[in-house]
C-alpha cells in the first residue's frame, strides 16, 4: 500500500456509484469470443440494456448502420425504447468496453471533465485489438471532451479499466499480478510499482494504492481486480471468499484478505471488508471460466450482478442489496456470457454525469 498527496485542482476518477450521464457498451459481433455459445449473447446484451435503460441512457458502439439495425431489432424485441439508447458507429474488434474506453475523470473543483487515453494491447496476449486500441480517442472525440494521453517516460501507458477499482476519494484497488508480474510486464516493460503510482496520481487523482496479490482462476486478463474485490462505498469493499480449501482460489483469496485486514485509509478510518461468496467452479469444454459475483456493475438506480444458476446466487444478491440499499440489485444470467472470460463489469463502462 502506498499513500501520496495530489494537488487540490487535479482531476480525479469518480466512484462507479456517483451519478452517470450514460453507460457504454459495444454490441457483440465476434463469435470467437463465445465459441459455440454466440447465439444467445445478443439476448443477454438485450437484457442488460433493458435493465439499465429505465435509469440512464445507454450508448452503444456498433461498426456501421447494418449492425445498428441488427441491434435495434434485438432491443425492440425485449422492449427497449429507442429514446433510451444512442448508437455510435465506431468499429471494434471485440466488445469489452471496460478495458478499451477512456477513463473519464472530473476536475475536483469544477464540473470540467476529460478523457484519459490509456493504451490497449489486447491484454498483452490477443492480436485482434487494432480497432479496439483506437476506440478511446474516438469516443472522446464523439463526446467533444478534451483528452489526455497517458504516458510515462515518453511512452504510452497500457491500462485496462478492469484492472483498477476506485472509491472516488483517492483510493485505488489493483493487483500485482495485473501490473507487476513478469508475465504481464509486456503491458508496460520496465515500469515498477512507483512508476504506476505516479501515473495513477497524476492522471486519476489517486492518493493511496492498495496492492492485492493475484486474481482468480480462469481470468485470462492476468489478475483484473474487478473479478475479486470491489469498493461498495468510500470505506468498504466486498472481497470474494472461497470456502473450499481444495479449490485453487482458496489460497489466492485468503492471501488478499490478509492484505486488507486492519488496513488504514487516507481518511483515517479502517477499511471494512465484507465477504462475497464465490459460485461453484464453472467449466465449459474442460476450461475453467472466471465466474464471480464481484463482476457486478453499479448504475444510477440499479446494480446488475451476474448469476450462474447457483444456490449462492441468492446469497450474493442479498449481500449486494444490503450494500446498495438505494438501488435495485438484479441478477443477469451469465452462464453463457462468462464463456467469453468476462461478464457485466467487463462489458460496461460508466460515463460520469459531469462529462456531458
Amino acid at each position: 500500500m502506498t499513500m501520496f498527496a495530489t494537488t487540490p485542482d487535479a482531476y480525479r476518477l469518480p466512484a462507479e456509484w456517483e451519478p452517470h450521464a450514460a453507460t457504454w457498451i459495444a454490441w457483440p459481433k465476434n463469435p470467437a469470443d463465445w465459441p459455440g455459445k454466440f447465439h444467445p449473447i445478443g439476448w443477454v446484451f438485450g437484457e442488460i440494456v433493458r435493465k439499465l435503460a429505465p435509469y440512464e441512457k445507454v450508448r452503444i458502439l456498433v461498426d456501421d448502420a447494418a449492425w445498428e439495425a441488427k441491434a435495434r431489432r434485438a432491443l425492440a424485441k425485449v422492449g427497449v425504447e429507442d429514446h433510451r439508447v444512442r448508437f455510435y458507429h465506431i468499429p471494434t474488434d471485440r466488445g469489452w468496453t471496460r478495458d478499451m474506453l477512456p477513463a473519464f475523470t472530473v476536475r475536483k473543483e469544477s464540473p470540467r471533465a476529460q478523457a484519459v487515453r490509456f493504451g490497449f494491447n489486447g491484454w498483452a496476449k490477443y492480436p485482434n485489438h487494432t480497432l479496439d486500441m483506437h476506440v478511446s480517442g474516438k469516443v472522446a472525440e464523439a463526446l467533444k471532451i478534451p483528452a489526455v494521453e497517458a504516458t510515462h517516460a515518453g511512452r504510452q501507458v497500457v491500462l485496462e479499466g478492469g484492472g483498477i477499482d476506485c472509491n472516488g476519494k483517492g483510493v485505488m484497488l489493483t493487483t500485482e499480478e495485473c501490473f507487476l508480474d513478469p508475465v504481464t510486464q509486456v503491458r508496460n516493460p520496465g515500469m515498477n510499482a512507483k512508476d504506476y503510482e505516479q501515473v495513477f496520481r497524476e492522471l486519476l487523482g489517486i492518493e493511496q494504492v492498495i496492492w492485492l496479490n493475484k486474481g482468480i482462476a480462469g481470468d485470462d486478463t492476468h489478475g483484473h481486480v474487478d473479478d475479486l474485490c470491489r469498493f461498495v462505498n468510500a470505506s468498504t469493499v466486498v472481497l470474494c471468499r472461497e470456502n473450499d480449501p481444495a479449490d485453487e482460489n482458496y489460497r489466492i483469496l485468503e492471501e488478499n484478505r490478509e492484505r486488507l485486514q486492519g488496513l488504514k485509509l487516507i481518511s483515517g478510518g479502517t477499511l471494512e471488508v465484507i465477504d462475497l461468496p464465490m459460485p461453484e467452479p464453472l467449466y465449459f469444454d474442460g476450461v475453467r471460466v472466471p465466474a464471480s459475483y464481484a463482476n457486478f456493475y453499479i448504475a444510477n438506480g440499479t446494480v446488475l450482478m451476474p448469476t450462474f444458476n447457483d444456490a449462492r446466487d441468492r446469497v450474493a444478491l442479498g449481500i449486494l442489496s444490503e450494500c446498495f440499499p438505494d438501488r435495485a440489485v438484479v441478477g443477469i444470467h451469465a452462464v453463457d456470457l462468462v464463456w467469453g472470460f468476462g461478464t457485466l463489469h467487463c462489458l460496461t463502462h460508466e460515463q460520469p454525469a459531469t462529462s456531458s
